[in-house]
């Protein structure tokens, strides 16, 4: 694997003032968003019943280590074909997920919450649902106020679009894709601090096409 999949780690540090002012009310938000849910308060209860997922690693890869384009061609859960071509000149965030994720349904509130925040405003969200068929998607989404597209991607071509990085047992996870169609950022495990996504995001959007 060449070495720019191995970029160095996100520190917390580096963004230290924005987390003290806004990560603590953030995922206040997020914890009250799916504090009925059973699924997530399972999860973060710590009775995960054997789920494998990433351990929320972030790892951020300079503009001069990102490898190709990311290329994909896929069907939303409306029957809408979208591919990576129509993102370019965009930021793009690409969340794996499926409905019966612990972690995803945890996260789910704090997605929506920065989709809304960046919609015309140079970024844009889409759901890579790796398990589910497109009624359950919808289901999903309308439970929780999703209002951002995602596709269905049960044989598996945007996963292979995006083979290592995106370790196949690690949902979610969640890639920010600059604005070339190049990989930026990825999260490995459930987004549990939005405001780092948040700045991961701002970062993108702040850079040159």
């Amino acid at each position: 694997m060449p070495d720019y999949l191995f970029p160095r780690t996100f520190r917390a540090r580096t963004s230290r003032r924005l987390l003290a002012l806004g990560a603590a009310l953030a995922l206040a938000g997020l914890l009250a968003g799916c504090s009925s849910d059973p699924l997530a308060a399972q999860y973060r209860s710590g009775d995960s019943k054997q789920y494998i997922a990433g351990d929320g690693t972030v790892t951020e890869i300079a503009a001069e280590n990102r490898g190709t384009p990311v290329s994909f061609t896929a069907t939303t859960e409306s029957g809408t074909t979208v591919s990576s071509s129509q993102y370019l000149g965009q930021v793009l965030v690409l969340n794996f997920w499926y409905a019966g994720c612990a972690p995803c349904r945890a996260e789910a509130p704090a997605l929506q919450t920065l989709s809304a925040k960046y919609a015309d405003k140079g970024a844009s969200f889409l759901g890579v649902n790796v398990r589910d068929q497109a009624d359950t998607a919808l289901s999903f989404e309308k439970s929780f106020g999703i209002t951002y597209p995602s596709v269905i991607d049960t044989d598996g071509g945007v996963q292979l679009a995006l083979a290592g990085l995106v370790a196949p047992n690690a949902v979610p996870t969640t890639l920010v894709i600059d604005k070339q169609g190049r990989v930026a950022a990825r999260i490995l495990g459930q987004t549990t601090e939005p405001s780092i996504l948040d700045t991961l995001i701002s970062g993108a959007v702040a850079e040159a096409s």
